[in-house]
């Protein structure tokens, strides 16, 4: 019976009560975040929360940096879903933006357990409030994006192309928010449709700015 079940790609017990345990974590975090911010947040406030130790709380992420990094993961993942479905044709930075307009617009849809509007506004207003998780955000590091990113290139993970266009990419999603006045709840009230064109809108500013004079 047991093997039956690990056949069929269902998680066991011990399992299961590892991936509750790091939700929990990870829900405690972004409720801290929320009410004091990520500077003034600890581990151990984090751990409290959850109702576990630090110890445990070490078991799954090595600091508080890699909790969050973990809920940007989520919102990596399903961004990764909708750039594997962008068509070939569209250039590097088109099928990133396709693939993050898609994945805002499928959040209005999502499950309350799932990606939802509320999980992607607040997981940018966690990020933007603080410098070092906007650096951390930026930089280039392998997950599900930079593979399907990489496989769409024909180049593997080290390839300088790659790293150019995830940093260029970087600097566009990371400014887009920026007319936001995130010092206030404006992740808990935003919709979709002003987060898809803040995207368009700021793409369209970068596109201006590399052909400024190229038409002369």
């Amino acid at each position: 019976m047991v093997a039956e079940v690990v056949e069929a790609g269902i998680p066991g017990l011990r399992e299961r009560k590892k991936m509750r345990t790091r939700a929990m974590l990870i829900d405690a975090a972004v409720r801290l975040c929320e009410k004091q911010g990520f500077d003034k947040t600890t581990v151990d406030q984090i751990a409290a929360v959850a109702d576990v130790s630090p110890r445990t709380f070490s078991r799954y992420f090595a600091t508080k940096d890699a909790v969050i990094l973990a809920l940007i993961d989520e919102m990596v993942d399903a961004i990764a879903v909708q750039l594997k479905r962008q068509p070939p044709g569209l250039n590097q930075l088109e099928a990133l933006l396709a693939a993050h307009v898609d994945m805002v617009k499928a959040t209005a849809g999502a499950p309350p357990d799932g990606f939802t509007t509320e999980r992607l506004t607040t997981t940018a207003r966690i990020v933007n409030s603080s410098p070092t998780l906007r650096l951390a955000a930026s930089e280039f590091r392998p997950n599900s994006v930079t593979r399907v990113l990489a496989e769409r290139m024909g180049v593997d993970l080290n390839d300088r192309k790659l790293r150019l266009v995830v940093a260029v990419w970087s600097a566009i999603l990371l400014t887009a928010p920026g007319e936001l006045d995130l010092d206030t709840d404006w992740a808990h009230d935003v919709d979709t449709d002003e987060l898809v064109d803040l995207l368009n809108d700021t793409y369209k500013q970068f596109i201006a700015i590399c052909t400024y004079g190229s038409e002369r």
